[in-house]
């Protein structure tokens, strides 16, 4: 009941009730104060100010007495308590306008960094509100109508246009373009087809798809996403347990130069104003709004970072170091080049006698050249007497073909020359980091279908980007020194780590933290998990990386968009910038006013307008931030 009663009178409505009372008593202190006569407002039988006092005041004195009774050691001691003791001291030397305005700007300060947390939070609002409450389940041929907590994995569910997909699943039926900005940040809406996934929250926009649930509940991507995010929320940054620590040291040493003041003078409006100068509001506002206005910020481009900590960490980092496949690659195989030996056959021919020989196989590279035969419309025809060498290659009859597909050993085993031509070809497409599959009749190699995985587009500027930023780029990762080389002279990146296990990815990073660098590694998988633990901080790929990547980073890009690394490391920095901006211009502002006090310049009045509009000023500066356009 208290609490409810506290909590309504902190509230924006009878905050905007002190400050009108605040205003009726300005008047007359400011006339008094710079040498005119004080005017009365004979209509009212009591100071204004007082209520201002009870209503801002009450609140603080709450929260004073509250860190006094459950706060453990010096954490008692907090700036709620040095400000109802610079209340109480102004009410005692008869200061009723000081005393309501140093509680009424520490409303203001409380109500500021209410708003720009709760505007932060409008993203994590938006996925609570897209959380879907039921879906449409096919079942013995019948559709039917259940709530989302009813939804089992292996479920059919039915989504029409303009439905929200109630869970995780891959489509089983229909086409459709899903808009998935929630998660990803993507502005478009994506098409997709039957064999892909869909996630959670997400929006079907035009074509009725028929889906297989694989995750429900809290597994879905959506609830992963709204944990993620509230995570975020309830840690705080070192800098803001800094400046928590800081006003506990501030209360005594305020009192022991009010009181120094009040020996030294004899003047006790001195020793009150001292006390009302040195509330340590901006320090302690100051950081955890820049921190929640940054979250908030990223949050709206589909990065989400977990904690304040990491935020500050990432600001402070040198050294981003990179696995490949999944992160600066897409992590799957394509075709990248189709080289025939025999005159008679082109290019396209030895693609559809390839992937006419390659359609019943189960290999990967296999069945990477089937796709992207389909994707070119080249003809596929049904092979007969197919059998699979395991670890080696593919014999089967397309045509009037007898055909041979696998790697040299296959073809040697099976009486097929590789002169020094072919061998050329095959050393060159290794150093370019490239698999090869030979393609041979009964009596020669026709040709050569290589495949590579494919570097993400915007690698190379993110790598030139940072460079600009001072930030050095390293790849780490468990590839052949010829592939790994290949793909980080592609991206520009100079220092390359390859053929590394798990573990000694762990051994580069603290390495590297060892010659004094602050390390950020970007992963996907679960074998970047120790990497991501280890390093100063750590981002996975949200979207299409392990959940146990995900959840040993500190930040998770949701569009497993590189080009995003720039613009966090700008946001990072720039929210260091403002924290330590922030409490140094606080900082100052307390040290002029004491000084001024001290001279007697200033009254507990006039103060208390210097020192918490001050506080208000920097208050507002960490709130920018949310809307503050960076280049991502």
């Amino acid at each position: 009941m208290l609490k409810k009663f506290v909590d309504f009178l902190a509230g924006l409505p009878m905050t905007i009730v002190a400050g009108v009372f605040l205003l009726l008593d300005l008047v007359p202190h400011l006339t008094a104060e710079f040498g005119g006569e004080a005017i009365h407002l004979p209509f009212l039988p009591f100071d204004p100010a007082w209520i201002t006092i009870i209503i801002s005041g009450i609140p603080l004195l709450y929260l004073a007495i509250w860190r006094i009774i459950h706060n453990p050691g010096i954490r008692k001691i907090s700036s709620a308590l040095l400000i109802c003791i610079a209340m109480f001291a102004a009410i005692y030397i008869g200061d009723l306008f000081a005393a309501g305005e140093v509680v009424f700007i520490m409303a203001i300060g409380a109500l500021l960094e209410e708003a720009t947390t709760n505007r932060a939070k409008k993203g994590l609002k938006t996925l609570i509100q897209l959380t879907p409450s039921s879906g449409r389940r096919l079942k013995d041929g019948k559709e039917e109508m259940i709530s989302a907590e009813e939804i089992r994995q292996g479920d059919i569910l039915r989504i029409l246009p303009g439905e929200t997909i109630p869970a995780d699943g891959k489509i089983i039926s229909g086409e459709t373009s899903v808009d998935q900005s929630i998660m990803t940040g993507e502005s478009l809406p994506v098409d997709k087809g039957v064999g892909e996934e869909v996630y959670c929250g997400t929006i079907n926009r035009f074509g009725s798809i028929d889906i297989s649930a694989t995750k429900v509940g809290e597994d879905s991507s959506l609830q992963k996403l709204i944990r993620m995010v509230q995570d975020a929320e309830n840690k705080q940054a070192p800098m803001q347990r800094l400046a928590d620590r800081a006003a506990s040291w501030l209360v005594p040493v305020a009192l022991a130069i009010a009181i120094g003041a009040y020996i030294f003078s004899g003047n006790i409006v001195t020793a009150v104003t001292v006390l009302v100068v040195f509330c340590p509001c901006a320090l302690v506002l100051a950081t955890p709004t820049a921190i929640m206005a940054a979250i908030g910020q990223a949050t709206k481009h589909g990065v989400i970072i977990k904690s304040g900590e990491a935020l500050e960490k990432m600001g402070k980092v040198d050294t981003i170091a990179f696995d490949k496949t999944g992160t600066l690659t897409y992590g799957r195989m394509d075709v990248s080049d189709i080289l025939s030996f025999d005159d008679s056959i082109d290019e396209t021919k030895l693609l559809s006698l390839a992937a006419s020989a390659e359609a019943k196989s189960e290999h990967p590279l296999g069945k990477a050249i089937v796709a992207y035969a389909k994707s070119k419309e080249a003809e596929i025809t049904e092979s007969a007497s197919f059998k699979m060498t395991t670890g080696k290659g593919i014999y089967a009859e397309v045509e009037s073909f007898k055909l041979l597909c696998g790697n040299e050993k296959f073809l040697i085993e099976n009486r097929i020359s590789i002169d020094r031509d072919i061998q050329s070809v095959l050393d060159r497409l290794r150093a370019q980091g490239k698999a090869s599959i030979l393609v041979a009749d009964e009596k020669k190699c026709l040709g050569v279908i290589a495949l590579s995985d494919v570097l993400r587009p915007e690698a190379k500027d993110m790598v030139s980007r940072l460079a600009a930023m001072q930030t050095q780029v390293v790849l780490l990762t468990g590839d052949n020194k010829k592939t790994a080389n290949y793909f980080a002279h592609q991206a520009g990146i100079s220092q390359v780590r390859a053929e590394l296990l798990p573990e000694e990815k762990v051994l580069s990073i603290e390495d590297l933290q060892n010659k004094n660098h602050k390390v950020c590694m970007i992963g996907d998988g679960v074998n970047d998990a120790p990497a991501l633990k280890t390093a100063d901080v750590s981002v996975a790929m949200g979207s299409m990386g392990s959940d146990i990547a995900v959840e040993a980073a500190d930040i998770a890009l949701m569009s497993d968009d590189i080009s995003k690394i720039p613009y966090l490391k700008r946001l990072s920095n720039a929210t260091v910038k403002t924290i330590k901006a922030s409490i140094t211009l606080s900082m100052c502002i307390n040290f002029a006013a004491i000084v001024l006090s001290l001279m007697e310049v200033l009254t507990p009045t006039t103060g208390a307008l210097v020192h918490n509009a001050g506080s208000c000023f920097v208050v507002l500066i960490a709130a920018l931030l949310y809307d503050r356009k960076f280049e991502s």
